[in-house]
This record gives structure tokens, sequence and C-alpha cells, in this order.
């Protein structure tokens, strides 16, 4: 929401082709985003730790099947951020809607899409009640991340042990949330399907190709913004690299087998 004050903000929440939680935490840890992070909201007067985590997000809610790129073209959607910035690349007529008002919007037609979060947040908005095709993964939100943000003159004030209390606070509230999130997600998957007709479908490779590509172009934009908002970029695209190398080998590669295996299925 605050990438129109300067676009390194979304790097921190969440942007296109970005990392998963446990890569953001590898980032903001021990690859230097804390100290990016520092760099960025100090400009602003503020002081952040990451308070909280929602994982991968769905692709989110479409009153159609959604075939190939092309029919993104004129799809008005509510999805903000860098996320949006790609899908606009494509055609879609995107908007940014608080939460309290994105069913009536759907349920009205003046937007024919939307992405919230994930099945437990999702269920509860019932937005099932105006479209049935709940697409997967989203590419927009991989780890949508949530920071607590406090004056930075009044952090500078505090001893150096509620300082530690705080950032402890907020690394507890962090883990807690993904693991919140992670424990409701599957039960609420199988209530909108079996309850509510859900239809859970799969972006196809060729959509994702060319989300790939149009996310490619923002981020160009993104870096040319300024040197701060390239150093992040480059940064974070580090890790990704670095880390996503890995998680193949381990995350990734042990979760498909042991699936395919235990005959796991979404």
């Amino acid at each position: 929401y605050w990438k129109g004050k300067h676009p390194g903000w979304a790097y921190f929440t969440a942007v296109p082709f970005g990392l998963v939680f446990v890569e953001m935490e590898a980032w903001m840890k021990f690859g230097g985003g804390q100290q990016l992070h520092d760099e960025l909201a100090g400009s602003f007067g503020i002081k952040g730790f990451p308070c909280g985590n929602t994982g991968v997000q769905m692709g989110g809610w479409f009153n159609k099947e959604m075939n190939s790129a092309s029919d993104f073209k004129g799809l008005k959607m509510r999805i903000p951020g860098l996320g949006g910035d790609v899908l606009a690349k494509l055609g879609a007529s995107t908007v940014s809607l608080p939460g309290s008002q994105i069913y009536e919007n759907l349920v009205s037609g003046s937007i024919d899409a939307t992405e919230w979060v994930g099945p437990w947040n999702d269920f509860f908005m019932k937005f099932y009640e105006a479209a049935k095709y709940y697409y997967y993964p989203g590419m927009h939100e991989p780890a949508s991340q949530l920071t607590l943000g406090m004056n930075k003159k009044w952090w500078d004030g505090l001893s150096k042990t509620h300082q530690a209390i705080i950032e402890g606070a907020c690394n507890e509230e962090n883990s807690r949330m993904m693991a919140e999130t992670n424990a409701n997600n599957g039960t609420y998957l199988d209530r909108l399907i079996k309850d509510h007709g859900v239809k859970v479908r799969s972006f196809n490779d060729d959509i994702y190709d060319s989300f790939g590509k149009a996310a490619t172009e923002v981020f160009a934009e993104t870096r040319a913004h300024s040197p701060l908002a390239a150093k992040i970029h480059e940064s974070f695209a580090a890790t990704r690299a670095d880390v996503g190398r890995w998680m193949l080998l381990s995350d990734a590669g042990y979760i498909n087998q042991r699936n395919r295996v235990l005959g796991i299925e979404a």
C-alpha cells in the first residue's frame, strides 16, 4: 500500500515472484533485509520489524475460468501493489479496495475478480457467493509480511532491554501468525470446496510465463526509481537466487516426493 511513497516498501511485504516465508526470514535476518528496511523506513522517521506473515497466497477469485493470458485483458480485478502492476501490463483494470468494500463490489459486478489471502481468511469474506473459480498459486504475494512500525525517535529513546523485548515479541508474532495460517488453510479449503462448490484451478504455464515477463518489466521500472530501490531489489534478488536453489533440493523437492508417495493432492 505504500509503494506510491517509495516502491522499495513493496519488497518488505510481498512482490511478484518474490520470497516465501522461510526465504524472507533468511533475507531479513541474515541477508541484509533488516538493514535495508531500516535505511528506507528511517527516511520516513520509522523503525520497524516483521510482525506477521500469511505465507503463499492464492491467486484470487474469478467469475470465469482463466485459460490464457489474454483472459486478463479488460478484467476488472482488486489487486494492489506490484502484483497489480503486473496484471495491468496484461491489460487488466486493477483497483486497490479496502477489505470492507471487496465483497459488495464483487457481488455488484463492479469488479470481476479479487485476491485476498488464502482459504482461511477468504472463507469469512464469502467471495464464493459471487466468484466460484479459485486460482492458485498467487504470483503476487508469496509471503505477505506485516510490519510493526514505530516512531523512530521514540524507539531511539528506549533502553536496549526494552528494544530487545519489542523485537522478540515481533519475532514471536511473526512465527505464530504463519503457524496459525498454515494450521487453518487446509481445513477451510475443504469447506470451500465441499460446502460451497468452489472450483479450485491452477494457473497454466502460458499464464504464469506471461506473469513472469510482465514482472520483469515492473522490476526494471522499480529499480530505475532510485539508487535505494535498486539496492533493495538487488539484495532481495540475490537471496531469492541463492536460497531458491537450496529450496528446490530441500523443501520443494521433499514435499513433492512426499505428497506423490502418500497420494496427497490439492
